[in-house]
């Protein structure tokens, strides 16, 4: 690495040991991707350095690239408090723009791992850049002991009552791979207090608050795990929209609005829910061991 010397006119090489990383958005979603195969660190602590906004590179979640039996390449997902995630709709697609233009994966589909399941990616490339993609989230669970949340005797969390804090909602709660808690409010959710209701239920579901602005377009604020409020949350967009379908408030296709942009989901009412959004490089750097 290239370091000064701390006087004036002085410059300095040392070579000190690093690891290189670049950093993607998806929809304001953002994340550091690093290649793991055969590198020994502590990714928890790394996450954690790596992440933080005023002293590192600053992310939402550290994406690290390891080998696959299953798939061309295995997602490993760290938030940005150092814990690990089971995955994310706008993580996978940061993640296969890198293995695609960096590593040479094949696209047609991509197949990725991920500690939630086998994920099919489908890129949409322009300029031979991949600038957006369409992602196989899987089959929603609704078991709450699959979920899971703390509730017995019935076969779906619909419209159940939470009091949280100052807060009296409906949630209606389901599993993407990862847990998700669906309120529809009337109030604007820029207005609701995420900032402080969503700490006090972060170690349980994700949580995510909703206004259905029409059948095809909702507007939305998430508050995840481990990462605090994020300008936008993939597996959380899916969640909404089985959540708002299963309520009779939504159709097949919606158009989830968050804060750092729009992601259009699709689910028949059955199978496989489908994400799409965009995707970009931000930077790369070397992050020093």
């Amino acid at each position: 690495m290239l370091q000064g010397t701390g006087r004036p006119g002085g410059l300095a090489l040392y070579n000190t040991p690093a690891m290189r990383f670049t950093k993607y958005h998806g929809a304001g979603n953002d994340f550091l991707v690093v290649e793991g195969n055969g590198v020994e660190a502590d990714w928890p602590s790394l996450a954690v350095a790596m992440c933080e906004r005023h002293t590192g590179a600053g992310a939402d979640g550290l994406l690290v690239v390891e080998a696959s039996e299953k798939a061309a390449h295995r997602m490993v997902l760290f938030n940005a408090d150092g814990s690990e995630a089971e995955t994310s709709g706008n993580g996978i697609r940061c993640f296969a723009k890198h293995v695609i233009e960096e590593l040479g994966a094949p696209s047609d589909p991509l197949i990725i791992e991920t500690l939630a399941g086998v994920h099919e990616i489908t890129p949409r490339f322009e300029d031979g850049q991949v600038v957006a993609a369409r992602i196989g989230m899987g089959a929603p669970r609704f078991d709450p002991e699959q979920i899971p949340v703390a509730l017995r005797g019935v076969d779906r969390v619909i419209d159940h009552p939470l009091e949280v804090g100052e807060a009296s909602l409906t949630i209606t709660s389901l599993s993407m791979g990862n847990p998700h808690a669906v309120a529809f409010i009337d109030e604007p959710v820029e207005a609701w207090p995420l900032e402080r209701v969503g700490p006090l239920v972060e170690h349980d579901p994700f949580f995510e608050i909703v206004n259905v602005e029409s059948p095809e377009r909702v507007k939305a604020r998430v508050w995840e795990r481990g990462a605090s409020e994020t300008l936008a949350c993939g597996s959380g967009a899916s969640a909404i929209a089985v959540a708002a379908r299963l309520k009779g408030l939504a159709g097949e296709s919606v158009v989830v609005s968050l804060p750092g942009g729009d992601l259009k989901i699709d689910w028949d009412g059955e199978g496989e829910v489908w994400l799409e959004g965009p995707v970009a490089r931000v930077f790369s750097g070397d992050w020093p061991l």
